[in-house]
């Protein structure tokens, strides 16, 4: 069994409201939805194996009000209650408070020390690791390509800064207006082709060895768990590496609230979870996954649906 929960988006600020001014964000209240969950989980027997976070720890606010150091420790230690790993996705607002560089010192670089275990080039944070016989997580870097975190003489922030201005017109480089590709905006991000060659070897090696594998990351790379602007930028490209192999069984996402769920054509579940930072202080967002041979049930908390998902 793990845990699993999105979009904390913490800050010590009054309530405020989402980019279009009418959705509600309990940015302080997000800090208690988390201690809630952290109490729920230490209290799950059989025990956790381990948490999946699944990126936006922490609100871009806090950058604003240089609060990002004060505000990430306050989160870790709410996480550090656990007596199992959290494993951290990277987000956008991880990236609107730290540079990558910072972020690898932090405690939200929860890739395991050791040669061979994330892909050959840069600074990408993929990794995976096996819990359990026959059963693999993948942690996928939806910011590889991105020009969050990064300098901008850098030739990555260059190469990501070309694809978006070629698919992205608009003077405000975070609006979708009028695009054919509305993902392009420069919340999102990409995997650059290093990180899907090494993803490719991964589901490889998982499907000679009759693995079963969950993939999560920040952002959602299937249209139908998501809306149309809240995916990677090359969706297709990770999901055509998943297609190409038998072992993935789910994809995890966050990025969207409101959450979203599909089974795709190929039987892969993806699973978008709803964000604890829109979430009422009456209800929460989180849940367990309890894996069997042939599924995985989800027992969602407050916002959260429960789910069985069969493979």
């Amino acid at each position: 069994a793990f845990g699993v929960i999105a979009d904390i988006q913490y800050a010590d600020a009054e309530d405020g409201y989402d980019f279009s001014g009418y959705r509600r964000r309990y940015y302080r209240q997000s800090l208690h939805l988390l201690r809630g969950a952290v109490e729920a989980w230490a209290a799950e027997r059989p025990p956790l194996t381990f948490v999946l976070q699944l990126g936006d720890s922490i609100d871009g606010l806090n950058a604003r009000s240089g609060e990002a150091d004060s505000a990430l420790e306050r989160v870790l230690a709410a996480l550090g209650r656990l007596p199992v790993p959290v494993h951290h996705a990277w987000g956008n607002h991880e990236l609107y408070n730290f540079s990558r560089a910072r972020l690898v010192l932090s405690g939200l670089n929860s890739r395991p020390a050791g040669a061979g275990v994330g892909p050959p080039a840069g600074d990408c944070q993929a990794y995976h690791f096996s819990p359990a016989a026959r059963f693999r997580v993948v942690v996928l870097d939806a910011y590889d390509l991105s020009i969050l975190g990064r300098e901008p003489d850098s030739p990555r922030y260059q190469e990501s800064l070309r694809l978006l201005r070629e698919k992205n017109p608009n003077d405000n480089l975070n609006s979708p207006a009028g695009l054919k590709e509305p993902q392009f905006v420069e919340f999102n991000g990409g995997f650059s082709q290093a990180q899907l060659d090494w993803f490719n070897e991964v589901l490889k090696f998982s499907d000679e060895n009759q693995e079963k594998v969950v993939v999560m990351g920040h952002l959602p790379i299937h249209p139908d768990a998501s809306d149309r602007v809240s995916l990677a930028w090359n969706y297709e490209d990770a999901l055509s590496v998943i297609h190409s192999h038998q072992c993935v069984v789910c994809f995890l996402a966050g990025h969207l609230h409101d959450g979203g769920y599909c089974l795709d054509c190929h039987g892969v579940h993806h699973l978008t979870l709803e964000g604890v930072i829109e979430t009422p202080p009456e209800s929460n967002a989180f849940g367990t996954i309890y894996v069997y041979k042939d599924k995985m049930i989800l027992k969602g908390r407050g916002r959260i649906s429960d789910r069985v998902m069969r493979f």
